[in-house]
């Protein structure tokens, strides 16, 4: 009987809980699953495609691309420090000013200046590294560098306290003409006279050798550059002390800071030779200075070699034609000279006249004659 009241009770519903008329719930389950299409046993849908293996990396692409993005940071990155570097040079010294200048002839001459400028320095640096406050500037070292269009390059420091004639020329602010009077006086003297262009003209109509460039650096800037490398290592044969350069060095290796450093250069007092051993020492302080600042640590570290570039820009001075990649050749000449690679020398010297040293006229000649030709130099310094 039960069952067929089911039967004909027209509420009850197929595959899910028999309820009568009267809501009675039988608890009666049929099977139907909730939520499977067609319920129990019904039709099930298409099923998903089978997934492909990972299609292999193109790493050669990806190569490509990568150093593709790396090259252009670069470009981006070399441009900027290069227009940044170039807007740092000061452009000051005008050797279109310079009056009867000799032909020139084959490479390049730079003529590098170290003065005793303490401009932008504080008392406390200047009593710091033992410069004085003296007024205005003079050269404290020159040197000619020879950049050759074939190699062989050379340097040639010129003693300060060489004679010279100061020759005819026109001032670099008036513009005035003054006649050369037969006057000699010390090579230092000119620049303290009318600055880097009375210098120029005074080295070419001694010497015969034209200038093509002009380089100076002050006394805060060298010691700022030896600074930002981290100090040069130097190896000192004998002990010795001047009090008024502030040098006091005990003999062998050591690392100069650049206090130190600039007291090592400065130095002539408390030599024989004064100038001569002093142009010496110059020489071989630039050429560790040089390979400190050309070291991977230094050129590919932007902590480094940022600093570096800008203690040395700071306090450049050249002249209105050089751009940077003068700059550069001649730092990179400098440093094969001054390495080995190429000849540094004194200027020839044959005796004394009050006090200044005297330039050996045939041998200067001679060594003029060699590096307008970028002939292998012979000719031997002091």
């Amino acid at each position: 009987m039960y069952r067929d009241q089911r039967a004909q009770d027209p509420y009850a519903q197929p595959g899910g809980q028999g309820h009568g008329q009267d809501g009675y719930d039988s608890g009666y389950n049929t099977g139907q699953v909730y939520g499977t299409p067609g319920g129990a046993g019904g039709p099930q849908g298409p099923p998903a495609p089978p997934r492909g293996p990972k299609p292999p990396v193109n790493w050669k692409k990806r190569v490509k691309w990568g150093l593709l993005t790396f090259l252009v940071l670069l470009l981006v990155v070399s441009v900027s420090t290069y227009f940044w570097a170039d807007s740092k040079l000061k452009r000051e010294v005008d050797l279109s000013k310079v009056i009867e200048r000799p032909d020139g002839g084959k490479g390049t001459n730079y003529l590098i200046v170290g003065s005793d400028s303490r401009e932008g320095m504080s008392d406390e640096e200047k009593k710091k590294l033992h410069t004085g406050s003296a007024e205005g500037k003079r050269t404290d070292s020159m040197m000619i560098l020879h950049v050759a269009d074939d190699g062989g390059n050379t340097m040639v420091s010129l003693p300060r306290d060489s004679n010279v004639t100061i020759p005819s020329f026109k001032g670099a602010d008036s513009g005035k003409l003054y006649p050369g009077t037969g006057r000699q006086t010390k090579l230092n003297a000119a620049y303290a006279e009318d600055g880097p262009e009375l210098l120029v003209r005074t080295v070419e109509a001694n010497t015969g050798l034209r200038i093509d460039h002009y380089a100076e650096i002050g006394f805060g800037g060298f010691a700022k550059i030896v600074d930002a490398v981290g100090g040069v290592e130097m190896d000192i044969p004998k002990a010795f002390k001047d009090k008024k350069s502030g040098a006091d060095f005990e003999a062998g290796k050591q690392t100069l800071n650049g206090e130190e450093a600039l007291a090592f250069v400065r130095t002539r007092y408390a030599f024989a030779g004064s100038d001569l051993d002093r142009t010496k020492n110059q020489q071989k302080f630039l050429a560790a200075l040089a390979g400190q600042a050309a070291t991977p640590g230094t050129v590919i570290n932007p902590f480094k070699l940022y600093p570096t570039m800008g203690a040395g820009l700071d306090t450049l001075i050249v002249d209105k034609d050089m751009d940077l990649m003068d700059v550069a050749s001649m730092f990179w000449a400098m440093k094969g000279v001054t390495g080995g690679d190429g000849k540094s020398m004194n200027m020839p010297i044959s005796g004394t006249a009050g006090g200044n040293l005297v330039w050996d006229k045939a041998k200067v000649k001679q060594l003029v004659s060699q590096l307008n030709n970028d002939e292998k130099v012979t000719v031997t310094g002091n």
